[in-house]
């Protein structure tokens, strides 16, 4: 009797120092690519939170809380990001930063929100904030803001008048090439080619050969760097001249090594390359995580995700509560908070305002300059 008492006081005692461990620590998961097609994406985003968790550590934790991180590799695709919804829920998270790629922020989506977990993502497809998920915040701006810049640069800009349009089939490049179309088409410009590609197929001749048929003085490319970089590299190879214009998802590392020698002259339209950006906040981060990792973030999108989370953080603070309503409630009303990627609030359908965009061309040394609109 005497032992079986022993083992329930020792028993109560393990939960109840489990139970404070976990009343003493908060936990940001982080869903991305960390493998596979995209993962210098992911990796970049993992790291970026990693970061800013052990930076609010060494400065007292979040609320006097402990910050914890836990990642799930959706490698980019819906079912491995559903699966990454069920174990980061299933983990208890607080919030969950991610994923990089709109198919597999929309397959996660539902989840998180039956869950009652707050979620921030750079996922670009329109829908993403239609649902009415009030947990849900985009941390980068819509493809229809986009669009709409690159229709004017394309038309009034640099008055291209033969434009050939490829998007791939994911929800993400096909409606930001279908945005563009909308938008080219609105400016008064002149469409000679729209079609698709295979994502990662990685040989692009039958479809610039069509594209060549068509003369045209531009190609507008709305997918992912992986396949844009070897797109510009086939382009130059088959000896097509137009000019090469990718939607945001260009803007990588990778996509200069992929394009080699070509990717100079191609221009990127995105929000500020990190390299650009004129914040105090963005460019300590900056020395920041070259230091803690000895490189610098792979594209924008590292930043426009640390953004994210750096929101849900002034968010708890300044409400003093890790209620996810009352998070969400005050997100609802933020307005210009002084973001790595510029000044950010977000409507009530978590869509980010703020930021501009640009249009940068790739330097020989692979930096990027600033071409539109002038500095």
């Amino acid at each position: 009797m005497l032992k079986a008492k022993l083992l329930i006081a020792a028993a109560a005692f393990s939960f109840g120092v489990a139970a404070n461990a976990a009343a003493d620590t908060v936990t940001f998961g982080v869903q991305a690519p960390i493998t596979g097609q995209y993962a210098n994406e992911g990796q970049g985003i993992e790291k970026a939170v990693r970061l800013l968790a052990k930076q609010l550590n060494a400065d007292g934790g979040l609320l006097g809380k402990t910050v914890e991180v836990v990642a799930c590799d959706d490698e980019g695709k819906a079912t491995q990001a559903a699966l990454c919804g069920r174990e980061l829920s299933n983990k208890g998270v607080f919030t969950v930063i991610g994923s990089y790629t709109s198919g597999a922020t929309a397959a996660s989506q539902p989840i998180f929100a039956r869950a009652n977990i707050l979620q921030t993502s750079d996922g670009t497809a329109e829908q993403l904030t239609q649902h009415g998920y009030k947990l849900f915040f985009r941390n980068a701006p819509p493809n229809s803001a986009e669009a709409k810049f690159t229709g004017e640069y394309l038309v009034k800009a640099k008055q291209y008048k033969r434009i050939a349009i490829i998007a791939d089939h994911s929800s993400f490049a096909k409606g930001l090439g279908e945005a563009v179309t909308e938008a080219v088409k609105a400016e008064g410009g002149n469409i000679v080619y729209n079609g698709f590609i295979n994502a990662g197929s990685q040989d692009y001749r039958s479809v610039l050969t069509s594209i060549k048929s068509e003369n045209p003085d531009v190609i507008y490319f709305s997918g992912y760097y992986s396949d844009g970089g070897l797109i510009r590299a086939q382009q130059e190879a088959l000896g097509i001249k137009a000019d090469f214009v990718g939607g945001d998802a260009n803007q990588n590392v990778k996509f200069g090594e992929l394009a080699g020698k070509a990717a100079e002259g191609a221009v990127i339209i995105n929000v500020p390359a990190p390299e650009n950006l004129p914040y105090p906040e963005a460019k300590s981060f900056l020395s920041d995580y070259n230091a803690a990792y000895g490189e610098n973030p792979p594209s924008i999108f590292t930043l426009t995700n640390a953004d994210g989370m750096r929101a849900i953080v002034k968010a708890v603070q300044e409400t003093k509560s890790f209620e996810p309503s009352d998070v969400a409630d005050y997100l609802h009303s933020l307005r210009d908070f002084p973001g790595f990627t510029g000044p950010l609030g977000f409507d009530d359908n978590g869509e980010r305002l703020g930021s501009a965009f640009q249009a940068f061309e790739i330097q020989a040394d692979g930096s990027y300059k600033t071409t539109y609109p002038a500095n």
